[in-house]
Order: C-alpha cells, then structure tokens, then sequence
C-alpha cells in the first residue's frame, strides 16, 4: 500500500517522540551512530527537532574492530555531529573471531553505548531502527520458530532504548538524507548473502511485497498486536457489544499502546471511541448524543 503526500521524516519523528517514546521536555538523549543512512538521518533530524521539543543530544559512535571501512564511517558522524554541535564520543571494542560473532558484537556495542549514556548523563540510548527492520525482524523470528508474544519485537521504547523512527519506512529515511544532502556510508556486509537477514531484505522482502504491497505494515501491526495488552470488549450505550472489524481493533489496540488522549478511533454507528482516565470510551454518533443532550 502506497501512501500519497506521505509525512516527513521530521513529522513522523516528532509524533514518535511525543507519543510512544513518551519524551519528557529537558531529556539527555544519546544516539548510537554508525555512519549508515538510517543512524545519519536520524542524528541530522533529531539535531533539526532538539529546540522544538526542548531535548539535548549527545552522539556516540561504536567501532568493533571488524572492518577497516569503520574509521571512515565515523568520521561521517564526527562531521554531521560537528556541523548540529553535537557532543561526539567514540567507543572501541575488539570483538573476538568465533561463532555467534553478530550478537556478540551487539551485546558487547550496547553495553558501551549504556555505560556512555550513564557518563554523559542521558536517560535513554535512541537507535536508528524502522518499520523496514521491524518486518524483517518479525519474519526473522517465524523463519526460525518462536512464540507468538515473541513477535513483539522493537517497539518505540524499551527499558533505555527509544526507537524513535519505527513509524517511518525506508523510503522517508532516503527522502529525507536526499532532500538535506546528508552524506552517509554504506556497510558492504548489508549486501553479504551470507547473512540470513540480507537475504531476508533482498530476496523475500521484494516476493512478499510484490503479493501484498502492504506487507510492512502488515508485519509492523503484527508486532504491535503481539506487544498489546488484550483488548477489552467495547460496548455500546445499551451495553451491548459492538462488531468490530479487524482494523478498528488494531486501531484500539495502538490507542491503547500510544497512550493517546487526542486520538480517536471510528466505531460502528458513528460512535468514537477516545482514550480516558478509566480507558477506551465509547461516544455515541453526534445525531444521538444530540438528542440525547435536548431530551
């Protein structure tokens, strides 16, 4: 599913962080850089979005010792950090040859970014993860067999972590880099077949989308149903339960993750549902609580 006149990058950020990353007016915030489109991108537009909503920032860059390309792409981040006067650190690790390399190389970068977030005094460590690497991962997990509530997987905030662009879709990432001139780097080991997810990106990514050009979305909502809370019965002024299609139900369900008081949600008979003190409530069509309000 296309979306026409989509928002900006600024814009989805900005909602994201003041809904589901639930970012609090004077916050230190640390983001873990690479050098990548996604991790530049987000450093330029939270760099753009930090006085608007009234954050500071500070920038990290993480070297495992793996590739000789690393000290170019960080310099790519020194310099986008340098021209947003962004405080910039660099952590280097030296990550041992062996089995299992990947996720001992991202254990070993998230507790540096943490112990750097606790010295530069930032209450969250905020990735550059979207909805393109949510998909991915929710079909990462069904290739390799897990549980339903294990598809809830990177959510907008979690423990230290915000990720501030899951709403946002690779191609606001490139529109945005494309429109700012931001310079970035790519990761040959994006293009390594070796790795299931690169095959997973370019291989069963593309077949899927071509079934259901709404596959992301589809799979973003997955992982968001699976992170829900169950959703209560909703019921009409009579008390009677309402008929909710599928799509009114997911759209409850993000009601209730986002903690949204300003969002409402279509209903059957031209009822609203809005979230409350006391959770979902259910408003009657404008023509009855009209004549409602007359009797």
């Amino acid at each position: 599913m296309t979306r026409s006149h989509p928002p900006t990058l600024l814009t989805l950020l900005k909602r994201s962080l003041r809904g589901e990353c639930g970012l609090a007016s004077g916050t230190r915030l640390l983001i873990a850089a690479s050098g990548g489109p996604d991790s530049q991108a987000l450093l330029h537009a939270m760099g753009m979005l930090r006085e608007r909503l009234g954050f500071e920032l500070s920038v990290r860059c993480v070297d495992h010792g793996l590739r000789p390309e690393a000290e170019g792409e960080r310099e790519l981040v020194r310099a986008l950090a340098a021209e947003l006067e962004v405080p910039f650190s660099v952590g280097v690790l030296r990550v041992d040859a062996g089995g299992n390399l990947m996720a001992r190389a991202r254990a070993a970068r998230y507790a540096d970014l943490e112990a750097a977030a606790k010295d530069c005094g930032a209450s969250h460590v905020v990735t550059a993860h979207h909805a393109d690497d949510r998909a991915e991962t929710v079909l990462l997990r069904l290739l390799r067999g897990t549980s339903a509530g294990a598809l809830a997987v990177l959510p907008a905030r979690s423990g230290l972590r915000l990720r501030p662009m899951i709403r946002s879709r690779k191609s606001d990432i490139l529109a945005h880099l494309k429109r700012h001139r931001v310079a970035f780097a790519e990761d040959p080991s994006n293009l390594d077949k070796r790795f299931l997810r690169v095959r997973v990106r370019h291989e069963l990514m593309p077949f899927l989308t071509s079934l259901s050009p709404g596959i992301v979305e589809h799979l973003n909502a997955l992982a968001d149903s699976a992170a829900a809370d169950p959703l209560p019965e909703i019921l009409d002024e009579a008390g009677i339960p309402l008929n909710l299609s599928r799509a009114q139900r997911n759209a409850l369900g993000q009601l209730l993750m986002r903690r949204s008081r300003k969002a409402r949600v279509a209903l059957p008979g031209g009822r609203v549902a809005r979230l409350g003190s006391g959770g979902i409530v259910v408003e009657p069509a404008l023509g009855a609580a009209k004549q409602a309000k007359s009797d």
